[in-house]
């Protein structure tokens, strides 16, 4: 099990430039199912979430390859995401 406060603090990768794309500052649940259907990191250059231009990036649960003890490996390609993960 995960605590949400140790989730928010791990990097996360981009798997397909290697990219860090930040950290998860929300997660978004499902009410009906209770399961997590997405995450989401904050755009960069915002102060406390309020200044900055950046959009958050919301990356869906299938997208997440692995969570490691530091990084969490996610699929991302810009605005559009590949699809599912091959498992």
């Amino acid at each position: 099990m995960v605590k949400i406060s140790e989730f928010q603090i791990k990097d996360v990768v981009n798997v397909a430039d290697g990219k860090r794309l930040g950290n998860i500052g929300d997660i978004e649940i499902n009410l009906t199912t209770g399961k997590i259907d997405a995450v989401v990191i904050s755009g960069s250059g915002r102060v406390l979430g309020f200044f900055g231009k950046d959009d958050d990036v919301v990356i869906p649960w299938k997208n997440i390859i692995k969570i490691g003890q530091d990084v969490i490996l996610v699929r991302y390609k810009g605005n559009e995401f590949s699809g599912e993960v091959d498992g």
